[in-house]
């Protein structure tokens, strides 16, 4: 890790910010995270707030938006005007096979979600986003923080980008999944999610900006580099997404709803609740395949 002075570029140098006239956005960090007022989330949305909230999440990487109380049901249509949904028989089914249902602390097992990650990157095409919901939130603690790859990439030191120019790397879903699994639960799942490449460093497909696209979870190393070099810069790049300046954190209501952009962003659910509950939902949209 570098110390000193970042850059801290929240948008592309050639993008246009225009006045937002249908929301209320309430900035939560430098160059990433924004609260979202003025919107109801329980109703479809017109075409110009849709188009408002999608520039939002460009410039912001996730939203917030406090109180919203939705059902499962609302909360898979607001998801869907981002495009189809996607499943995941990895995780616990909530109310129908789109909704993922986190129920932890108490008397439920360990929570693993406490390290940086980006969803299902797995995937041939990883989530676009999801829609995360709490439905209980412990007296204290059980915050998540985001992370901003976009500027985890431009603070790169030169040399380190230039040795990952072009580069792909593998993910696979059994270094984040395999110890909840025996072996005849596993051997399906490796069939339906085989190892997959995907470029160290991404191109956003809306906004064209680089990000740095390997992750703890998931990544398990780089393409045509001895296991050893792989390692060690592997194990430099997944600590860019420890850095303060690059991300927000949320301390959650029940009811509050958090969107973010999976393309571009790592997230972290703190596990400081126990033994108290917390119970969460998710969607997932589908995503396209990383360039």
């Amino acid at each position: 890790m570098y110390e000193g002075r970042r850059v801290l570029r929240r948008v592309p140098e050639d993008w246009e910010e225009r006045p937002y006239e249908h929301v209320t956005l309430v900035p939560q960090g430098r160059v990433i995270g924004a609260e979202i007022q003025g919107v109801d989330l329980t109703r479809p949305l017109a075409p110009a707030v849709r188009e408002e909230l999608n520039r939002a999440l460009l410039e912001w990487k996730v939203l917030f938006f406090r109180g919203a109380h939705l059902s499962s049901a609302q909360q898979a249509d607001f998801a869907r005007h981002w495009g189809e949904l996607e499943t995941n028989p990895l995780l616990a089914r909530g109310s129908s096979a789109e909704v993922v249902r986190f129920d932890k602390g108490g008397s439920a097992a360990p929570t693993f979600e406490n390290v940086w990650h980006a969803d299902v990157t797995f995937r041939e095409r990883p989530a676009l986003g999801a829609v995360l919901q709490l439905r209980e939130v412990p007296p204290v603690g059980g915050d998540t923080m985001w992370a901003d790859m976009a500027a985890a990439y431009d603070n790169l030191p030169e040399e380190v980008r230039e040795r990952i120019e072009g580069a792909t790397a593998v993910h696979d879903f059994l270094p984040g999944f395999a110890r909840f699994y025996g072996p005849e639960r596993l051997a399906p799942l490796q069939e339906e999610f085989p190892p997959v490449e995907h470029p160290v460093v991404r191109r956003h497909p809306e906004t064209g900006r680089r990000m740095l696209f390997v992750n703890t979870s998931f990544t398990t190393h780089i393409t045509g580099m001895d296991r050893e070099e792989s390692d060690r810069l592997l194990s430099f790049l997944v600590r860019q997404a420890h850095v303060p300046e690059y991300q927000v954190r949320f301390r959650w209501q029940a009811g509050d709803v958090a969107f973010w952009d999976n393309r571009a962003t790592q997230h972290y659910a703190i596990d400081d609740y126990f033994p108290h509950r917390r119970v969460a939902e998710r969607v997932a949209i589908a995503g396209d395949r990383p360039f």
